[in-house]
């Protein structure tokens, strides 16, 4: 009896059914491992907690959680010694707070002008410049500080040293504009157009428009650009530690912004590299960053909240609400305002003294008294000149940066400079495998994170709109951005330097760096893949494609520029951190490059810092160092901001 053959039919349609199984199954496993990459920003960051908790653990169970925090004195190696925070709390508080109420107004009257006054060629340069400012690296910022601000603070106020909490919260003022600049920009410019409209249509001014109507409805959006800039101050180390003075007191008085100060960062990077493992001294490091991480997460999911809000806002409320809310705001208003009053000239009483408050209260009741007398015209005069004056101020404090450090670094570089390895402590020859370790370094950290970024954000993106896992995943990511390079770097070196057993190396500095880098990517590559409309995504399915088949042939492709930006941009970053490499990867001088990837390198930003603050003599090198650090850095950026500029020119849709 002979065996029966499948029909033609029969046998093309299981063929057709096993291609069926087989592309869902590929589609499966492609789905699954974009997963994985957007799942480890949340496996990342509770490995950054549990080990940070594990090794502070010990100091807290020592002398008790309160009398960390509270305890007035801060003197690891005394006899016995003390292990209060007290006063690093005050001073990061401190230092921050100085800097926000430098930062603040100059931040916001730069955006007004950018979103509202400027014209089309001047905005496009303009914004570049702002990016500027955060693209200079910290330790860049810091070398200025101390070499040019603290001796400017020495001389004009005639005091012992220029190190002071003024000095810092200057600096640190300068760092936060561009976080607060670009997203209070953003926020002013989403503002309906027919706004504007509808206040101008009325009778108002331009300037009763943009204090009236565009701020307040932009309000939300400004007010998570500032607590996004205060994370970036409170979580900065290198600058800070160059120019507060490093001394863990509280300013008598308490206005005094003249005394040296300490702060939470500044001490890890200034003692994590000396402390014997295991230590009592080194347990409370690690509750220092404990601590530290505790802060900045709140502030930073504080800003997430207040966006979520924003963005509610504006796609739920409804007409009748709006007016609702604004009936009930015009009703509060001037009791808000006068509980505001009051407080403030109740704090400012309690921290200087009844005089000094008495004053600026009557100076407040004398300015709204003038400004009542005083036409809309002219106060809308006034108020562009302000925003004239501050932007300007703002572009010329940028000028001066780069003027000093290229004006007195151009005399250092020379071929030998920039190939010889380092001698004499630094004061002679150049910086060679300082720049091919930055290189290095930066090299990899690329090539650690940017595979997992662009999975993560397609994962993110195409095949997830919602849901619990999603905003896990989401928060996670949010929560790695807010992280300070300093708890990177602390990061690194329990887990990889000592856990691992990596030893301070230049696969460890890779990995700390790529970690650090990962939330930038996720970021713009996201960006980028939103730009592309849905409708493209629809034609390419409707005409048979699979899910990945569109996304690897239809959706990436347009979405490559936005995403070569945010490697770009991850790329500047890398280069001018210090903090995560501090403990990870970098020794001072080494005339050799590394032979493998488990040696230490040399690097730019440390090479500075350690040129900066403790090598006498080499000031010519230390300008030549920080110039080709920060030529690096801007053409890194400025390439970002080309490629960026470019594609939206040529986007058509």
């Amino acid at each position: 009896m002979s065996e029966e053959l499948p029909s033609p039919d029969k046998s093309g349609s299981l063929w057709k059914t096993l291609r069926k199984r087989t592309r869902q199954i590929r589609e499966e496993a492609i789905r699954t491992l974009w997963f994985c990459t957007a799942i480890f920003a949340v496996v990342a960051i509770f490995f950054i907690l549990f080990f940070l908790v594990k090794n502070g653990y010990p100091i807290f169970e020592q002398i008790g959680v309160w009398n960390f925090l509270t305890g007035d004195v801060w003197n690891p190696t005394g006899a016995p010694p003390a292990y209060g925070i007290y006063p690093l709390i005050v001073g990061t508080l401190f230092v921050t707070l100085g800097a926000m109420a430098i930062a603040i107004p100059l931040g916001i009257a730069v955006a007004v002008f950018i979103a509202e006054l400027a014209p089309s060629w001047m905005k496009g340069a303009i914004k570049p410049a702002i990016e500027l400012l955060a693209g200079i690296p910290s330790v860049v910022y810091g070398f200025f500080g101390l070499i040019v601000l603290t001796n400017w603070i020495r001389i004009s106020f005639d005091v012992a040293s220029g190190e002071t909490w003024l000095a810092g919260s200057l600096l640190l003022g300068i760092m936060a504009l561009p976080t607060i600049v670009s997203v209070s920009e953003d926020a002013i410019s989403a503002v309906p157009r027919a706004y504007r409209e509808g206040s101008l249509a009325l009778g108002a001014t331009h300037w009763q428009t943009i204090a009236g109507v565009v701020l307040p409805g932009a309000l939300s959006g400004i007010t998570a650009a500032i607590i996004l800039g205060m994370g970036r101050a409170i979580g900065e180390t290198m600058a800070v530690i160059m120019v507060v003075g490093n001394a863990g007191v509280v300013p008598e008085p308490l206005w005094n912004i003249l005394s040296p100060i300490r702060t939470l960062t500044g001490t890890l990077g200034i003692e994590m590299g000396e402390v014997a493992v295991g230590s009592s001294h080194y347990h409370a490091l690690f509750g220092v960053a404990v601590v530290l991480l505790a802060i900045t997460l709140a502030v930073n999911l504080l800003a997430r909240g207040i966006l979520v809000r924003v963005s509610e806002q504006h796609t739920a409320t409804t007409g009748a609400t709006r007016r609702a809310r604004k009936g009930r705001g015009e009703t509060a208003r001037p009791y808000a305002r006068a509980v505001l009053g009051i407080g403030t000239l109740g704090l400012l009483a309690a921290a200087t003294d009844v005089l000094v408050a008495a004053v600026a209260a009557v100076t407040l009741f004398g300015a709204v008294r003038v400004r009542r007398r005083v036409s809309p015209k002219t106060r809308q005069k006034i108020a562009f000149g302000l925003l004239y004056a501050v932007t300007g101020i703002v572009l010329f404090v940028l000028g001066i940066i780069l003027f000093d450090i290229i004006y007195n670094g151009a005399p250092a570089l020379s071929w030998e400079f920039l190939t010889a390895p380092p001698s004499d402590l630094g004061r002679a020859g150049g910086i060679g495998p300082a720049i091919l370790g930055t290189l290095y370094l930066v090299g990899g950290a690329i090539l650690f994170a940017l595979p997992i970024g662009i999975g993560a954000a397609i994962y993110l993106r195409e095949y997830t709109r919602g849901g619990r896992i999603t905003g896990i995943i989401r928060a996670g990511v949010d929560l790695l951005g807010g992280t300070p390079s300093i708890v990177f770097g602390l990061f690194g070196f329990a887990f990889l330097v000592l856990y691992l057993n990596l030893g301070v190396s230049l696969l460890a500095g890779q990995i700390t760096l790529g970690l650090m880098v990962l939330p930038t990517i996720i970021r713009t590559t996201e960006e980028a893949l939103k730009s592309v409309p849905g409708s493209v995504r629809e034609g390419s399915l409707a005409l048979g494609a699979t899910h990945w088949q569109t996304i690897w042939r239809v959706v990436l492709p347009p979405a490559v520029p936005g995403i070569l930006t945010g490697t770009i941009l991850s790329v500047g970053r890398a280069a001018g951190e210090t903090a995560p490499i501090l403990f990870t990867a970098v020794v001072f001088s080494r005339r050799f490059l590394p032979e493998s990837v488990m040696e230490p390198v040399m690097a730019l930003p440390y090479h500075l810092f350690i040129l900066a603050t403790n090598v006498p003599g080499a000031r010519e090198n230390q300008y030549g160092t920080a110039l080709v650090l920060l030529a690096l850095v801007a053409a890194i950026y400025l390439i970002a901001i080309f490629v960026r500029t470019r594609y939206q020119r040529s986007i058509r849709w």
